[in-house]
C-alpha cells in the first residue's frame, strides 16, 4: 500500500513525524507537506505565484518534499507532478488541535484530505484534541488502525473520514464513536493594537461555541473521551432547499 501523508502544520511538525512513525511499517510512505505552518487556510490553492518544492530528509527514513504553498497545493502537486506512482490513500495530520464542528470548514488539515478525495483517492484527516502535552502515540495508534480499516473497506467516492482523537493514553480512550459534525461557530475577539508608526492592526482570537444539539456530534464524542469518526463530503448542496427554490417559479418575463 502506498500512502501519501501531508498536513497543515508544516513538514517539520511533530505530528507529521508521529504519523510517519505510525504508518511506515504498514505502507510505502510519500511525504509532501507545506514548508511552513498553514493552519486555518481552508481549501486555498495558489494561482498567482509559483509553487516551489524542495527535498527534505530526516531520520528514520523520513523523506519527502516541502512545498511553498497550501495543504491543498501539496496534495495536488504530489499526485499530479511529484510522485512517479499513484498512491492508494491520503492521510493528513496528525494535527495539533481538534478539527471538529465548524473548524472543519477552516481546517487546512481537512482540506488536504479533501483534495485527495477530489482526486479520487480514499482519504482521511486526523487531529489530536489538544494544544499542549500531546499524546502522539495514542493518535498514531488510532491512525494505524483506521488506515488498515479504510484500505479494506473504503468509504464511497467523494466521502472522506475526519478523525478527532482525545488527548489521553490509549488505555484511557472510551472507544470509537461514529458522529456527525457539530453545529457551532467561532466567537471572535479582535485585539486592536498600533505599531511604532501609529498604524492600527488587529490580532484575532476566539473560541468555539456549539450552537445546536450536541448529541451524536464530534464535539460531544471528544468531551466524553471517544475517538470521533465523521464521514464528510465536499458537495455543499442543501438538497432539501432545492424544491423550495423551484417553488419560486422564477422566469425572465
Amino acid at each position: 500500500m502506498r500512502i501519501l501523508i501531508s498536513n497543515d502544520d508544516g513538514i517539520h511538525a511533530p505530528g507529521l513525524v508521529a504519523l510517519h512513525a505510525a504508518l511506515r511499517e504498514i505502507g510505502d510512505l510519500e511525504v509532501v507537506a507545506p514548508d511552513s505552518e498553514q493552519s486555518a487556510v481552508g481549501h486555498a490553492i495558489t494561482l498567482s505565484d509559483p509553487i516551489r518544492a524542495r527535498p527534505v530528509c530526516r531520520e528514520n527514513g523520513f523523506r519527502g518534499y516541502a512545498v511553498g504553498g497550501t495543504p491543498a497545493d501539496s496534495v495536488k502537486l504530489a499526485v499530479c507532478a511529484l510522485l512517479t506512482e499513484p498512491v492508494d490513500l491520503v492521510v493528513s495530520g496528525i494535527n495539533l488541535g481538534p478539527n471538529a464542528g465548524i473548524s472543519v470548514i477552516y481546517s487546512g488539515t481537512v482540506s488536504a484530505a479533501t483534495e485527495g478525495t477530489i482526486l479520487g483517492i480514499p482519504s482521511m484527516a486526523i487531529s489530536l484534541a489538544t494544544y499542549t502535552d500531546p499524546c502522539w502515540d495514542t493518535a498514531g495508534r488510532v491512525a494505524r488502525l483506521l488506515v488498515r480499516r479504510l484500505a479494506e473497506r473504503p468509504l464511497p467516492r467523494g466521502v472522506l473520514l475526519n478523525v478527532n482523537v482525545p488527548n489521553r493514553p490509549w488505555d484511557r480512550l472510551a472507544g470509537f464513536a461514529v458522529t456527525r459534525m457539530a453545529e457551532s461557530r467561532f466567537v471572535e475577539t479582535f485585539d486592536r493594537r498600533a505599531d511604532p508608526r501609529g498604524n492600527v492592526y488587529y490580532w484575532m482570537d476566539g473560541y468555539l461555541q456549539p450552537t445546536g444539539d450536541a448529541e451524536g456530534t464530534d464535539l460531544a464524542a471528544l468531551e466524553n473521551g471517544f475517538v470521533s469518526l465523521t464521514p464528510i463530503h465536499f458537495d455543499l448542496t442543501h438538497v432539501p432547499s432545492l424544491d423550495r427554490l423551484r417553488a419560486w417559479n422564477l422566469s425572465m418575463v
